[in-house]
């Protein structure tokens, strides 16, 4: 019995959607061609254009199709960051939360390095919150030097939702262009993004049950970004590059349905992490939930709990032996074991942290699967509580 409880780092296509998929991988045409074949392959680019863009509240020219994710963020994070410098030489402050994904973090990290960018951390509260007071004593306290701030949407390790309007409401005050990170956002939460006020958004399929390698930048006309990549222009100038028709058609699809499905799949997924929730912290001792409490500050399907004494490693492996997979935390950092710098970020002792284990759950979960999981999780906990008490006791000779 395989059991798939990771569906923050990467959702089964929907049956839709591959179909969709692989009857579009059949087009023929480079949709830049002027020819009748290109021409054809750009109509459905452009339709797949207008879908997404329903689903997102925004133009059909603010979609920009990228590779995923993470080229979202890269390019709009750096993009706006060259583009406020080029405005202004002081701005080089860029003003973010902890507790942010490995691709916001790790980009911010390469300007400061490479570009002499300033991060400025706004903290988290205990819960994994950002608070907008937060954010506008940040932007005050740097006045003038700010070239943009970003932040995530929904944490993708501890499921905390952020109040994304009123943090969009500080940064517009203040006239800073501010990004989010709606990766993990999109199918969990209603995503508006003409309501949010951002300048810019980034937002991936495979999350959604779409394929890997296609996401979207979401640019506001009003946006200036500076591009990653140069050679065509398609794109508005701001992703250069042969466009993914397939993958866009696959993407478009992939959000209607999980838009249109929103409030049955939550309802059901919430029901599920639940009883998964309630069961842990009953059998478990030393289980604590981590991020925001149950209820509507916190995405349906996520339970990240923390298991004193043990270490989240040698419970994912205990596990994984008995056919569940479930993750420690983001599955964005190469593969390397690491204490997760999110629940560090909320202010947990590293201790805690190291027995973190998060549980992620899609619109596949049944009730079978959460009792596998309640029935196999306590053997795997005392195992590892022994291991970690065992790697501890002074060796003898």
């Amino acid at each position: 019995m395989a059991i798939y409880l990771d569906h923050a780092a990467s959702t089964p296509l929907l049956p839709e959607v591959l179909d969709a998929y692989a009857e579009a991988l059949r087009t023929v045409g480079n949709p830049s061609s002027i020819h009748g074949h290109g021409q054809r392959a750009k109509q459905l680019l452009e339709e797949s254009r207008e879908r997404l863009a329903a689903v997102l509240r925004c133009d059909p020219v603010e979609v920009v199709f990228t590779s995923g994710g993470t080229e979202a963020i890269n390019a709009a994070v750096k993009g706006m960051f060259w583009a406020s410098r080029a405005v202004d030489p002081r701005r080089t402050a860029i003003v973010t939360p902890g507790g942010e994904h490995h691709a916001t973090v790790d980009t911010i990290d390469w300007l400061a390095r490479a570009e002499d960018a300033r991060r400025v951390e706004v903290q988290l509260d205990a819960d994994g919150r950002v608070l907008s007071a937060s954010l506008a004593a940040a932007l005050d306290g740097h006045a003038g030097t700010v070239a943009l701030a970003t932040s995530i949407w929904v944490n993708n390790e501890v499921g905390t939702i952020q109040p994304v309007a009123e943090l969009g409401a500080v940064a517009a005050a203040r006239g800073v262009p501010l990004h989010l990170d709606a990766v993990a956002a999109l199918g969990h939460v209603p995503v508006d993004f003409g309501r949010t006020g951002a300048a810019a958004m980034s937002v991936s399929a495979h999350k959604i049950g779409g394929p890997v390698s296609i996401g979207a930048l979401i640019l506001a006309r009003r946006s200036a970004v500076v591009p990653l990549l140069h050679g065509g222009g398609q794109q508005r100038q701001v992703r250069s590059g042969t466009q993914d028709v397939a993958g866009a058609i696959a993407f478009a699809l992939a959000a209607e349905i999980v838009v249109r499905r929103l409030a049955e799949d939550s309802a059901r997924v919430a029901e599920l992490r639940d009883r998964l929730v309630a069961g842990v912290l009953h059998t478990i001792d030393g289980a604590t939930l981590r991020g925001a409490p149950i209820g509507a500050e916190r995405v349906p399907g996520n339970a990240n709990l923390t298991f004193a004494g043990c270490d989240g490693d040698s419970l994912l492996f205990a596990l994984d032996v008995a056919g569940i997979s479930v993750s420690t935390g983001s599955a964005c950092t190469a593969g390397v074991p690491e204490v997760s710098h999110v629940l560090l970020d909320m202010g947990i002792p590293e201790e805690d942290a190291r027995g973190a284990l998060r549980f992620t759950l899609g619109r596949e979960t049944t009730d079978a699967d959460i009792a596998a999981v309640l029935s196999a999780l306590p053997t795997a906990v005392e195992r590892a509580r022994a291991a970690g008490h065992s790697s501890r006791e002074p060796a003898l000779y």
